[in-house]
């Protein structure tokens, strides 16, 4: 089990906090991450740009674009996770980390898949129920990447440590879409720092909520 001489009680300030802490502290490395998933995620921007005529390039883009954001970018995604992880944890970070998704590729793209299903399934029914089950799941990530979880088992577990966390989860949420209008204000430099904070924060939240579980469930 980890050390926890410093562990953050589970908490929305205390998430924020120990995150922005991390921010300072793996700024760079952490700000090398953040471009990686920022230039991962590209395509798919030319995409939505330059798809605003019904013709059949826009049909084929658009698959593409699916393809693209199903089978790929969730590697690179639950690599980074792996990585604010390692930060959270004052583990090194090494780079070779961001492909990390690669060495469980099934497992990354089938939780993607099955979290977005879930996720769009209970949002269809009705948007809170939906902004629950995106809340309950938001460790699905990190449980994939750093427990190496199946899908299903990293769903299951999810479900379970964020029990009576909910609040704090949807909280922390809300404060990063502040957060990162805050760093759009600061035009394009600020977004960022703004991202890493927000990552920083939900990997704090996951490592405080898993010992607390560890400690007294044995997960």
């Amino acid at each position: 089990m980890e050390n926890v001489s410093h562990l953050v009680p589970p908490s929305w300030n205390g998430s924020l906090s120990f995150g922005w802490d991390k921010t300072k502290q793996y700024f760079l490395p952490l700000l090398l991450v953040v471009l990686v998933i920022a230039f991962a995620n590209a395509p798919l921007d030319n995409i939505k740009k330059n798809t605003e005529e019904y013709t059949s390039a826009r049909i084929l883009l658009e698959i593409l674009g699916v393809a693209y954001w199903l089978l790929l970018l969730p590697v690179f995604e639950y690599s980074a996770d792996l990585m604010f992880v390692r930060a959270i944890r004052n583990e090194k970070i090494n780079f070779r980390e961001i492909i990390a998704g690669f060495n469980n590729y099934l497992n990354v793209v089938l939780a993607h898949l099955l979290v977005t299903a879930l996720i769009g399934i209970s949002l269809i029914a009705l948007i809170i129920p939906g902004i629950i089950v995106a809340c309950r799941l938001v460790f699905v990530s990190y449980l994939v990447m750093d427990k190496g979880l199946d899908p299903i088992a990293a769903v299951e577990t999810s479900w379970k440590l964020t029990s009576g966390h909910g609040w704090r989860i949807f909280g922390l949420a809300m404060t990063s879409i502040f957060i990162f209008i805050l760093g759009l204000l600061f035009l394009i430099v600020g977004i960022f720092p703004a991202l890493i904070w927000i990552k920083a924060s939900f990997a704090s939240l996951y490592r405080s909520v898993l010992i607390e579980k560890e400690g007294g469930a044995g997960y």
